[in-house]
């Protein structure tokens, strides 16, 4: 409540949008920088671009926004081109290159800017962190609104590069997962390439005055990687990442305000929480995504390895079964004994199969129902096909093929085993002699 009251919508809300602007712009290009393990371009630009600040103050003696930008971008999309020559003429790494070519160019920045010492004010933590907090302070009269310039200019960013994605989709595409199919189609890789690193010389450039260098390099990577752990379609990583950026912005400025008053402190750099929301949500990710998190995957090894333990339970009555030819009871103690899991999950699993119908208490242990023993003998019919394939057709030996078919049997489903059916004209007995069910 305290934040809303205090909140100001003609600051507070001018930097929140440049920042959404700053991030959205960096994340639609960074998804192809992902996927092209090209994640250090954005680093290497921010940091190359001192030379075309000095050399743009050089030849105008003026601090003025366009010559800064012209200049910048001009060492930015240089730096792309060097580094892109270097890697293919001098056979070197692209990371390698992108040091050489990036290191180089910063440090010619340094000489230069020393040598205009007396005249240039350089402020580290402006490079660092940029000056979102001032963005409502440099305005642009548009029509009968003022608009802060680096608004306006991140706003333009953006949508070239929402136009330059939604043109060259297909491309991009192409290019990022396969480039000589991408030559063969009829279109050059490497113009994409160029294209590429055009745009995020851009991006980086119109986003560094603002929110400086942390935070460009972060959105132009974090998002994307974020989303690249949520999804395997590309048009979804694109729109996840979008979505991630612009969140990240906008809990970084409340988080700003927020966080720091818990500490006793007033706020903190907007543009660096930023950066760190963005980190907290890839963390987010990392732990919970939906294929690849880390908890998830915990998760889901665990009900498989649940489901592997009922399907043996069940085989493990029906071959009983088959021993006796009459119904089997089984209780918890046996099936410990023979399959060797712990107590928990021997509970776990039998009521599991009991909650299925699957099979049934009595007061000596567990029965197999008629729809357990159904599923027990496809799940005893893939073992012994996946046998007798083994056996005949790999040509494994007989003391090896019982260990290979058990983990095979839990996979097999109803097309694969007719497919082994037929391979071996529909054998009746496994190696070891004993009936193949029918299916």
């Amino acid at each position: 409540m305290e934040l809303l009251e205090n909140w100001n919508w003609l600051l507070d809300g001018w930097i929140v949008a440049a920042g959404v602007l700053c991030a959205v712009a960096s994340a639609l290009v960074g998804n192809f920088l992902v996927l092209r393990k090209m994640s250090m371009l954005g680093d290497a630009i921010s940091h190359a671009v001192l030379p075309g600040l000095a050399a743009a103050f050089f030849l105008t003696s003026s601090r003025d926004s366009l010559p800064m930008f012209v200049g910048a971008a001009i060492v930015g999309v240089l730096t792309a081109l060097f580094t892109e020559s270097i890697r293919r003429f001098g056979k070197v790494d692209e990371g390698a290159a992108m040091g050489v070519v990036f290191t180089a160019l910063f440090a010619a920045g340094l000489v230069m800017i020393v040598q205009a010492a007396d005249r240039v004010d350089l402020d580290p933590g402006c490079v660092l962190y940029g000056a979102i907090e001032m963005t409502p302070l440099y305005t642009v009269t548009v029509g009968q609104w003022e608009i802060p310039r680096v608004v306006l200019v991140l706003g333009a960013v953006m949508l070239v590069n929402l136009l330059a994605v939604v043109l060259f989709y297909k491309e991009f595409k192409i290019a990022s997962f396969d480039p000589a199919l991408a030559t063969a189609l009829g279109f050059n890789d490497s113009i994409m390439h160029y294209l590429l690193t055009t745009l995020v010389a851009i991006t980086a450039v119109a986003s560094f005055e603002a929110v400086g260098n942390i935070l460009v390099v972060a959105m132009l990577i974090v998002p994307p990687a974020t989303a690249y752990l949520c999804t395997d379609r590309l048009r979804t990583m694109i729109v996840i990442s979008v979505i991630v950026a612009a969140l990240a912005a906008i809990l970084g400025h409340v988080g700003a305000i927020v966080v720091p008053r818990l500490f006793g402190y007033h706020s903190t750099t907007t543009s660096g929480m930023m950066a760190t929301m963005a980190g907290l949500l890839f963390a987010v990710a990392v732990l919970f995504a939906p294929r690849q998190g880390i908890v998830v995957g915990f998760l889901r090894r665990g009900l498989l390895s649940l489901r592997i333990l009922a399907e043996d339970v069940l085989a493990l009555l029906y071959r009983a079964e088959e021993q006796s030819h009459a119904s089997t009871v089984m209780d918890r103690n046996a099936v410990r004994r023979v399959l060797g899991p712990g107590s928990l999950r021997t509970t776990t699993v039998l009521g599991m199969l009991l909650s299925r119908g699957e099979l049934v208490r009595g007061k000596d242990g567990f029965s197999l129902t008629d729809r357990g023993r159904d599923r027990a003998k496809t799940l005893v019919r893939s073992h012994r096909l996946w046998e007798r394939y083994l056996a005949t057709a790999a040509g494994i030996v007989e003391s090896r093929i019982h260990g290979n078919a058990e983990q095979l049997e839990h996979y097999t489903d109803h097309e694969l085993r007719g497919e082994l059916d037929r391979e071996m004209a529909h054998p009746a007995v496994d190696p070891h002699g004993k009936p193949i069910p029918p299916e």
